[in-house]
């Protein structure tokens, strides 16, 4: 009979079956007790989630300013709003203005476009180098420093007496052109030498190895001559300006007028402001603000709800993510006051940028670009300063290192690190205290079936004598 007992012990431990000998859903017990036991765990759970995603929204949010930030700081760029326009009044001349110019108007005539200056030999076969073994190539010939450089040709190949001028560098271009045929039908070309516009690129060439000017070799049938415009015509104050090339740089400051052909009429260069640039400037600063304020008061915004059930009725309240945070409303009205401050004694509301009274601002577009054309130079430094408020403001708000909001950012990570390796260790916890419960509960069962197993074999003895006694 003992064996019998230990025989259900084992049975009952080594299985863990719940209720066997207790009649108690063993298993249910431990589930609920293990639900008490893990309510501090579930409200750190509770608190991570909370806080991961208050964390989500700050990260969100600080990454907006900080775009503001590089809005701001991208128009204080040195001619960051500074646009100009240049108009002309012939297709003869194109004008283009760059950011350093200032409107203004100029106008001349076109005497002459620049010119490179062209020299040909006569028609040959090939290069006499019994006759001409050298020439002497004289650049800036016209001006007051010319240079002279002589070259020697082993070869009478026309190809190497161009391949020998071309590799000097001198500015004067060799070509090969087809001039015919001889009496006897070889092929005849001439040697073509060309230099770059302008009347400072003008050259000579002589044969022999020293230049003489009294021995030209080649006949020019272009020279060398420099772009010519004519201002202020017929009057006292008439002046002629030159150019190398057909383009004339900073005719006007920061404009450059590029002419095609001679023009006797008069050809006027108009430059105007052009807002574009400003106006770009200041939609994107003014929609990121707005943007940013109306995510500020979505997600600070308190909702409230109403439910009824078996006649009653009840109403609930419920906050956003931002709901109460102070730093984030810091941060919001250090930006608006930036936005919105007076300039100068001025209101940003003068060049479009309006404060509404539900804590934004709206930009009106039209009115900023009236004012620059108006007062380009006021309404750039108003501006200016505005964006300049509004960098120092975003700067304190969304430095990577020294920002508000990214100084709570790094806070609330290093919070949710500690907040999960509390969690961790409860899980530890909580598998250690299921084992306890499971072992008491295995050991009631266990000793519940012994006494079972007692209590049937005293049964049996009382049994046994009974029916001794009765025989």
């Amino acid at each position: 009979m003992a064996t019998g007992a230990t025989i259900s012990t084992t049975s009952l431990t080594g299985l863990g079956l719940s209720g066997l000998s207790s009649g108690l859903d063993t298993s249910g017990i431990i589930t609920k007790l293990m639900a008490i036991e893990s309510a501090p765990q579930g409200q750190l759970k509770t608190q991570l989630s909370s806080l991961q995603t208050h964390t989500t929204a700050l990260q969100a949010l600080n990454t907006a300013v900080a775009g503001i930030a590089t809005t701001a700081k991208s128009a204080l760029a040195a001619n960051a709003l500074s646009s100009f326009t240049a108009t002309s009044s012939s297709s003869s001349a194109t004008a283009t203005a760059s950011s350093t110019a200032s409107t203004g108007s100029v106008s001349f005539t076109v005497d002459r476009l620049a010119a490179a200056q062209v020299t040909v030999t006569a028609a040959m076969t090939s290069w006499d180098t019994t006759t001409t073994p050298s020439i002497t190539i004289r650049t800036n010939a016209n001006g007051s420093s010319p240079k002279d450089t002589t070259l020697t040709f082993a070869s009478s190949n026309l190809d190497d007496v161009v391949s020998a001028i071309n590799g000097q560098g001198l500015g004067v271009t060799a070509t090969k052109v087809a001039a015919g045929t001889d009496p006897t039908g070889a092929m005849q070309y001439r040697l073509q030498l060309r230099s770059s516009t302008g009347a400072a690129n003008a050259f000579s060439v002589s044969p022999g190895t020293a230049y003489s000017a009294g021995s030209t070799l080649g006949t020019t049938i272009a020279s060398a001559a420099d772009a010519q415009l004519t201002l202020y015509a017929g009057t006292g104050a008439e002046q002629q300006v030159t150019s190398a090339s057909n383009t004339f740089s900073d005719l006007m400051t920061g404009v450059d007028v590029a002419v095609s052909a001679v023009s006797a009429s008069p050809v006027t260069v108009d430059v105007a402001a052009d807002v574009t640039a400003a106006s770009a400037s200041a939609s994107a600063l003014t929609s990121g603000l707005i943007s940013l304020f109306a995510g500020i008061a979505s997600s600070s915004a308190i909702s409230t709800s109403s439910s009824s059930s078996g006649g009653t009725s009840s109403t609930s309240t419920s906050g956003g993510v931002f709901t109460g945070d102070g730093l984030v409303r810091l941060a919001k009205d250090s930006l608006l006051s930036a936005v919105s401050g007076a300039v100068g004694g001025k209101s940003p509301s003068s060049i479009g940028i309006n404060l509404t009274k539900d804590g934004t601002i709206t930009f009106d577009q039209s009115k900023f670009e009236s004012a620059m054309r108006s007062d380009p130079a006021g309404t750039t430094a108003m501006y200016q300063s505005i964006a300049t408020a509004v960098s120092k403001a975003a700067t304190a708000v969304a430095d990577p290192y020294t920002g508000s909001l990214t100084q709570q950012v790094t806070s609330e990570q290093g919070q949710q690190s500690s907040i999960t390796s509390k969690i961790s260790d409860w899980d530890t916890r909580l598998a250690a205290i299921q084992a306890q419960y499971t072992l008491q509960f295995n050991n009631l069962e266990t000793a519940l079936s012994n006494l079972s197993a007692q209590g049937n074999y005293l049964t049996s003895q009382i049994t046994g004598l009974t029916t001794n006694y009765q025989k």
